[in-house]
């Protein structure tokens, strides 16, 4: 039992490393949920100011991914 244990860890490593990108992602789509949230009677230097927010936000997680893709070829 003990020598099917360093197998068995390899495996979950080898399934890990395959699906990191998924994981990824599964984690930026969580966090936008949490980030829908409507705000009634907004004032338009408001909207201006959240637009703005949101697409600094989306540049970041895209760089965040590209720099995990990155990381995780460099890997294999």
């Amino acid at each position: 039992m003990d020598e099917d244990l360093p197998e068995s860890v390899k495996k979950c490593l080898d399934i890990l490393e395959e699906n990191v990108g998924i994981l990824a992602n599964l984690e930026f789509d969580l966090d936008d949920e949490k980030e829908d949230e409507l705000t009634p009677d907004m004032k338009l230097h408001n909207l201006y100011d959240m637009t703005e927010d949101v697409a600094e936000s989306a540049k970041l997680k895209r760089a965040e991914s590209n720099f995990a893709r990155r990381q995780s070829e460099n890997y294999l």
